[in-house]
């Protein structure tokens, strides 16, 4: 082997070990995460319907079922950050966040989440349709739907099972143009969608 070859096949090497250890020192970016935050929203209920209400997990439409922040900034796209993510699938969080305020609400007697074993008088099952991040040109919003279904536990006849079935979607302006205020604005939507809910469930329970 002559030796300006080997000078070049050394240098080579050496710079190979140093981008290398350059690697290895360099820290990966670190992943942010965000849940909702927001207090129960509050029910004027005079005294709890005797019955016990379970909340079941919520499925969520293909598109979202991920940790990733969803965003949309074009038609017909959904685009997703690899460094903010959820600290649960939304699904999830739904679930818990309609659980715990439907719990504190004193609507009935008890709230059992779906992981219960404890039998239930009704079930209230639902989807989450959609659960993303709107870039508009002027503003930011949080896109918030979400599918409702109130059943009757031990009703034989499926016609009579179902008591109500219905579809609820807001947006909610992001008061700055980053995922912090996404979950922010996202939590303002899930608080409001969740009072409307339990109103609906709670006059529908009442008649029943």
């Amino acid at each position: 082997m002559n030796r300006p070859f080997s000078k070049a096949v050394l240098l080579f090497t050496l710079l190979c070990l140093f981008n290398g250890c350059m690697n290895l020192k360099q820290p990966s970016r670190k992943i942010d995460y965000y849940t909702l935050e927001y207090d129960p929203p509050s029910l004027s209920v005079s005294e709890p319907l005797p019955l016990v209400l379970r909340v079941e997990r919520f499925t969520i439409a293909p598109t979202y079922n991920t940790n990733h922040v969803v965003f949309r900034d074009k038609s017909f796209k959904r685009n997703m950050y690899v460094y903010h993510q959820w600290r649960a699938n939304p699904a999830d969080l739904v679930s818990y966040f309609l659980y715990r305020d439907i719990r504190q609400s004193g609507l009935c007697k008890a709230v059992l989440p779906y992981t219960s074993s404890f039998a239930a008088s009704y079930v209230l099952d639902g989807s989450v349709d959609e659960f993303f991040e709107w870039d508009n040109d002027g503003h930011w919003q949080a896109i918030l739907s979400l599918g409702i279904t109130l059943m009757a536990e031990d009703e034989p006849d499926a016609t009579k099972r179902i008591l109500f079935q219905n579809n609820y979607h807001i947006k909610e302006t992001c008061q700055r143009k980053n995922p912090q205020a996404l979950a922010e604005a996202m939590s303002r939507a899930m608080a409001k969608l969740s009072k409307k809910i339990m109103e609906d469930v709670y006059g529908c329970l009442k008649t029943t």
